[in-house]
């Protein structure tokens, strides 16, 4: 009897939006190929990939589970991920061990909001793409719009495989220039060019079907069989760790893809733990899972997906052997928490627990500042899950308190920063280039320091103390970001530079940089997909414009609402809760992480942070220079005068200027009349905005709020009367606005400008609120803190045709009104009220 040919190991994740069905897909799989007698539900609580405890309480996949099955090539580890966007750098994890991915989509919902960034992740780390549409047997799911709408998200490359084999073909060899002029040409278009197309990204194939109902499934796992692509690896043992676990003994799993050569049991894996020291140690076991239960070969080949016992410190994402360590992850938590302990728990025995968690979870990020126990979460689930682990593990009841938005900072401008450390019998002077990066890229760092200058093992040392450390911003002392930082310049001494002078040279010299650059402040943005009943898409485009965020224009899709954007994530992380009351159950809520953009309410989050970069003595941006045989401290803003280098930086030719030159004083009273007095203090700000007098009650009220004397001089019969006396124009508008706050019920608050004038005035005038802004504060400066305080807590719009108020207004997300608009608004109110109440002005 001749031998079977050996069957090809490949490595195939399922991922998916939540509720699209992937895991019921996994189970049809592993069902339909014979892998499993009994189809698992997930309804019905017997899903083999979904066996955790918390898992089949609340019906969603929470950590990824591997199963194995077997088609006619290939010898398949199926990867089943989570869909629920809390856990998605779970999922992200996987991404770098697999050799292709099947994506599942819903056919009545379509692409959605995390869809995208699946297929955003799976297009960095190049992994071929199957796309299953599931739910075809449902009504409103059309096969013909659900591949038109995929061409348009992802490309022509999505290609229907239920087609004619020549239909197929064709649509293929579309896909590449080459292959498309040789099939014109008569020539074949073959599976092993469709299996090229599919792993260069070329082309998508797309199966329909119902997974519930195992229909399609039979097709999709022999387009799978047939098209996947064949890996080729190296002789010498690598492998990517992607997970971390424990089993239900206790014992450490490293779960890994061996990418390279084999491994056996007992023979050394050398490698280095988290704090760089080299270890050397024998996997007591290996074993290939599927659901809970595993089998334990003596040696893995290279393709395979296994855990690995008696690897103690390994870590995710590390590479192993001939691997390397470059995995960064994308998606990360967005809130810090404090952890609350139960009486009598000691920290000092919990945090190690913890530690255990973030192991298997590095996002969590478990910190410990002295006093509290900091974790960070992405989302309401995520928290509930966690607090659920640690009573199951550690039997302990926890709460996270005092939810933080987690900020990050970054630069948008070129600067030098200069770092000297010369305390007595030591010396490093670091001079590097701070440039903004692209969103998202994070830090890179580099040099362009000739050898000749500084020793490349001193430039190496530069480059590992940029790496090692969190930056903090200089605005509120959040981590830095999308920067790239390049060693300039670097000096030391023959006889006094010690080890760590060039640590304390390269963190002054960033901080140095941060304090002479323009920062902005990010904070993480989602895009959104609302879908609702058409009659409250109003109320829901309201909602998020108070949040601070940018809808986009609705669509219609089988008699709902769709409405998608982008908004703060921290202000929309209670909003499932809100739009299900006001539409009685029937809006849901999708989300997806965007990544980290300009904060909307960047100078309110800075006054309240209340950060001064100068006194955070741990993170200083000083220098220490040598005079008369002792250190002594020089500021940071005259650190250059007494460097030992010239700078760094390319002298640039002067630009052309391209409006008149002004002086300083003329841009200090331009600067003081448009925003008020300047603050000489850098980085911080008044502790009160200038709206702290108005109290706010109602939430959700309406609020207009006029530029008084905009609209006086606006509105022709208010800018006539106001020639002759100013009092009376005011007196007519504020009659006007009272009169239209009265048959509107709009809370309506006045401003006028008492910039030159002394004191200042508020009160309330026959039911609208009249305010004169105190001496050296324009309208401008107090309607803008007025309308970005009020924002969060009532529908604002402000009434003014200034362009630097309705900028400022479009930055706070609230509504612009111009002169002319309101003015139009007020008589079709007065026409209102003459025709209902029969008043005759």
């Amino acid at each position: 009897m001749s031998e079977q040919p050996k069957k090809t190991p490949c490595g195939i994740g399922v991922l998916a939006h939540v509720d699209a069905g992937k895991t019921t897909l996994s189970e049809g799989l592993l069902y339909v190929s014979g892998a499993r007698r009994v189809l698992g539900r997930v309804d019905h609580g017997d899903a083999l990939l979904d066996s955790f405890t918390l898992e089949r309480q609340r019906g969603i996949t929470i950590f990824s589970k591997q199963a194995r099955l077997e088609t006619a090539r290939r010898a398949v580890t199926l990867i089943d991920t989570p869909g629920h966007v809390d856990f998605a750098a779970e999922t992200e994890r996987v991404l770098p061990v697999l050799d292709c991915a099947v994506l599942v989509v819903s056919g009545t919902d379509g692409v959605q909001a995390h869809t995208r960034t699946l297929w955003r992740l799976l297009e960095k780390h190049r992994v071929p793409v199957f796309l299953f549409i599931n739910k075809m047997d449902l009504p409103g799911a059309d096969r013909e719009t659900l591949l038109k709408q995929l061409q348009k998200e992802f490309g022509e490359g999505c290609v229907d495989f239920g087609g004619s084999v020549d239909s197929i073909r064709e649509a293929a060899a579309m896909c590449d220039e080459a292959l498309l002029e040789s099939y014109l040409a008569g020539g074949p278009v073959t599976d092993g060019n469709l299996r090229q197309l599919i792993e260069k990204r070329q082309l998508f194939p797309v199966f329909f079907g119902a997974a519930l109902k195992n229909q399609g499934i039979a097709e999709l796992l022999d387009g799978l069989d047939v098209y996947a692509p064949e890996k080729t690896y190296g002789a010498d043992f690598a492998a990517r760790v992607y997970k971390i676990t424990r089993d239900p003994q206790g014992s450490r799993l490293t779960w890994l893809k061996i990418t390279g050569g084999s491994l056996a049991v007992r023979e050394p894996v050398r490698y280095q733990n988290r704090q760089g020291e080299n270890l050397t140690e024998k996997p007591a076991q290996l074993r290939f899972y599927s659901g809970e239960k595993f089998e334990t070969p003596e040696r893995a080949e290279a393709g395979a997906v296994l855990a690995v016992t008696g690897l103690t410190a390994t870590w995710a994402g590390q590479g192993l052997g001939a691997e390397s360590d470059r995995f960064r992850p994308e998606l990360e938590p967005v809130m810090t928490y404090r952890v609350a302990l139960p009486p009598r728990a000691d920290p000092a025995v919990v945090l190690p627990r913890l530690r255990q968690l973030e192991e298997e979870d590095p996002q969590l990020r478990i910190a410990w500042d002295g006093k509290q126990i900091g974790v960070r979460i992405m989302g309401q689930v995520q928290l509930e899950i966690f607090q659920s682990l640690v009573k199951q593990r550690f039997d302990l009841d926890i709460t996270l308190e005092d939810p933080r938005i987690f900020y990050k900072e970054t630069i948008e401008n070129t600067v030098e920063g200069v770092g000297h450390f010369e305390p007595l019998r030591h010396y490093a002077e670091v001079h590097l280039l701070l440039e903004p990066g692209e969103p998202g890229s994070g830090l890179t760092f580099s040099t362009v320091c000739p050898q000749d200058v500084l020793d490349p093992a001193y430039q190496s040392l530069v480059l590992t103390h940029l790496a090692e450390k969190q930056h903090r911003g200089v605005l509120t002392g959040a981590p830095i970001t999308d920067m790239k930082i390049t060693l300039l310049i670097g000096k030391a001494h023959l006889k006094h530079t010690e080890g760590g002078d060039f640590r304390q040279a390269t963190y002054r010299a960033v901080r140095q940089g941060l304090m002479q650059a323009k920062n902005v402040l990010l904070e993480p943005w989602y895009d959104f997909q609302i879908e609702l009943p058409q009659a409250q898409i109003g109320r829901a485009i309201t909602d998020i414009r108070a949040m601070g965020g940018a809808p986009g224009s609705p669509e219609s899709r089988g008699g709902m609402a769709i409405l998608e954007g982008r908004v703060p994530a921290g202000e929309i992380r209670d909003y499932a809760a809100v739009l299900a009351a006001y539409t009685q159950g029937h809006g849901r809520l999708s989300l997806s992480m965007r990544g980290y953009e300009p904060c909307h309410n960047a100078r309110q989050v800075i006054e309240e942070t209340a950060y001064d970069p100068e006194a955070d003595l741990e993170n200083t941006p000083d220098s220490v220079f040598c005079s008369h045989g002792a250190g002594h401290t020089v500021k940071w803003d005259q650190v250059k005068d007494y460097m030992h280098l010239e700078s760094g930086l390319k002298t640039e030719k002067p630009q052309m200027r391209l409006l008149p030159a002004m002086d300083d004083q003329e841009l200090e009273r331009i600067m003081e009349r448009e925003f008020g007095p300047i603050r000489r203090r850098q980085y911080t700000a008044p502790k009160t905005s200038a709206a702290a007098e108005v109290t706010i009650r109602t939430p959700r009220e309406k609020c207009l709020i006029v530029d008084g004397y905009n609209m006086i001089f606006a509105w022709e019969s208010l800018a006539e009367t106001a020639k002759t006396d100013l009092s009376t124009a005011r007196r007519h508008l504020t009659d006007a606005l009272t009169s239209y706050a009265g048959f509107t019920k709009a809370r309506v608050i006045l401003v006028f400008d008492s910039y030159r004038q002394p004191g200042s005035e508020k009160y309330r005038d026959a039911g609208i609120q009249v305010v004169f802004t105190r001496e050296g504060e324009t309208a401008d400066a107090y309607i803008q803190a007025l309308a970005r305080d009020m924002g969060g807590n009532y529908r604002v719009s402000v009434a003014s045709s200034d362009g630097l108020i309705q900028l400022s207004a479009l930055g706070s997300g609230v509504l612009r009104v111009s002169a002319r608009e309101l003015e139009e608004e007020v008589r079709r109110a007065r026409e209102e009220m003459r025709k209902f109440y029969e008043i005759d002005n």
